[in-house]
């Protein structure tokens, strides 16, 4: 029996021409994974602002406490580059999936937790499980879309990337003002399960290679696990101990060297690596992974300094940060689409170079900062930032996988977003660092002009000598406290505009370094319907 022959019903549906996107089900799948993509981010710095409310709620300290946030951070960078190797295992839905449900069931119980050993329990599993939904995006952005779409879904990521950390504090805090700080946690379920729906439906864009799991190399996941979390908790950790000075940090900066060396050597050996490193080959994969770690650090440190700057200095509350760091997330929304169609006709090292030009000039800006500084005078310094960062971010992303074979863009992706993690970490790190030590070298300077008399010691006689008019039982030590607490203000005030500058240089340096990429692959434009 011919077609012709059969019922309408019965016909075989037609077959789409080889090579032809299914918009509906790349749309629907791609934004359902990005949705999961921006929670898992958004709740690295969803608690910053509610900390002091989680402490009380599970009767915390404040050391533990700040395992909140470590918790999640240092599981997570074991799942990011492992999540490659998963996904060609499994294939990109099965493991999105896993890592979504497994995501939204230790939201709930974080949110559940009534002693702060199990909420840093749920969360180092969220973080570790949730981890895989970050690169798996990437991935499919470079496999799925064709090569003239790519720079398009780029956009997407990137504002994905650059808004979660910013707009985190800022819904953490009214989320804890109008409900609880458990709804923190609790806010994950109601996306989560529209994410695993929609996944579950559009998600099928690969198949997984079972044959992978034979002779998986258990010894080389520990020392990557072992490398990274040590790397991570020294990162974390270091700024507060005063890092070499105390013990466990040392040890762990010799856990973290030697366990790293033994960890690429194995890679680099062993016939089925958990993470290929070949890619590193590519010369614009090298310089575009060390590309995206700076602009990790611009992000994370940018997104760090403003919030304790105006915590710190001006005293603001949670909302009123939010209000001020709006303006960051405004320029990079509105910047988006622009860096996209400019990416895409000329050359991406162009852009990626006076992005990170304006990003370093945007914090440069700041260098001169004072006491007095809202949002008006950190207006243009977001706005510069915002803008400079999600073009670097959108340009360093074409550079980077645009040379590479497709079998390694899996890989690659977890690479890329372990770079921009660690970046930022070591990015925080630094910054932290210089303002510890620049706040107690500006307060000391300031201590010795004091007691070697001057204009300032003249300033204390006379604080005292009104302390002692006002009957203050011990003017000399009222007027020395007195003294102490504006100094101490004004050796903070300039230590920050250290950390901006040293923010700045190390952004003009990334433009300088991004000129030496290779010319990418020109992509073709898509060919037009013949009539």
């Amino acid at each position: 029996m011919t077609d012709a022959a059969l019922p309408a019903s019965a016909k075989p549906a037609p077959a789409k021409p080889a090579g032809e996107v299914d918009w509906t089900k790349l749309f629907l799948g791609f934004g359902a994974m990005v949705i999961g993509q921006f929670m898992a981010i958004l709740d690295i710095q969803i608690v910053a602002a509610s900390l002091p409310q989680i402490q009380a709620g599970v009767g915390a300290s404040a050391d533990q406490v700040s395992w909140i946030q470590t918790a999640y951070l240092i599981p997570e960078v074991v799942m990011i580059p492992l999540s490659g190797y998963l996904s060609r295992l499994w294939g990109t839905q099965r493991l999105y999936m896993a890592s979504c449900l497994g995501f939204i069931v230790m939201s709930v119980a974080t949110g559940l937790s009534s002693s702060i050993d199990m909420m840093i329990l749920t969360r180092a599993l969220q973080g570790f499980i949730g981890g895989a939904m970050i690169p798996t995006v990437f991935a499919v952005a470079f496999t799925a879309f064709p090569p003239e779409r790519r720079i398009t879904a780029s956009v997407i990521m990137g504002l994905i990337v650059t808004l979660a950390p910013t707009v985190g504090p800022t819904l953490g805090g009214h989320l804890t003002e109008w409900l609880s700080w458990r709804w923190l946690f609790f806010i994950n379920v109601p996306p989560g399960i529209l994410v695993l729906f929609a996944v579950a439906k559009w998600g099928d864009f690969d198949k997984g290679d079972p044959s992978l799991a034979k002779g998986f190399d258990w010894s080389g996941l520990a020392f990557m696990a072992v490398f990274l979390m040590s790397m991570q908790y020294v990162l974390e950790e270091g700024a507060k101990e005063n890092w070499f000075e105390d013990d466990l940090i040392l040890g762990l900066t010799v856990v973290t060297v030697v366990t790293g060396v033994v960890f690429i050597w194995r890679q680099l050996t062993y016939k089925n690596p958990i993470v290929e490193l070949k890619a590193f080959a590519n010369r614009n994969f090298s310089i575009g992974v060390m590309m995206t770690a700076i602009s990790g650090a611009s992000l994370f440190g940018g997104t760090f300094l403003l919030p304790q700057f105006l915590s710190r200095v001006r005293g603001y509350s949670a909302s009123e940060v939010g209000t001020t760091m709006v303006v960051s997330g405004l320029s990079m929304f509105a910047t988006g689409p622009i860096a996209g169609r400019i990416v895409r006709k000329v050359d991406p090292r162009i852009p990626m170079c006076i992005g990170f030009l304006l990003a370093g000039w945007g914090m440069y800006m700041a260098h001169g900062v004072t006491k007095n500084w809202g949002f008006w005078e950190f207006a243009w310094v977001q706005a510069c930032r915002g803008v400079g960062v999600m073009i670097a971010m959108i340009a360093t992303q074409q550079i980077t996988m645009s040379t590479l074979p497709q079998h390694m863009v899996k890989n690659a992706s977890g690479l890329v977003n372990l770079a921009r993690n660690t970046g930022g970490a070591i990015g925080l790190a630094l910054l932290a660092t210089s303002i510890t030590q620049q706040t107690a070298l500006y307060f000391s300077d300031m201590s010795s002009k004091v007691m070697n008399g001057g204009e300032a010691g003249t300033m204390m006689a006379g604080l005292a000598a009104r302390m002692q008019q006002l009957g203050v039982s011990d003017p000399d030590g009222a007027a020395r406290k007195a003294i102490g607490n504006m100094m101490n203000q004004q050796a903070t005030v300039l230590a920050f505009g250290d950390s901006f500058t040293l923010l700045a240089y190390g952004c003009f340096a990334a433009a300088l370094v991004s000129l030496l990429a290779a010319p990418p692959k020109v992509i073709p434009p898509p060919p037009s319907d013949a009539h």
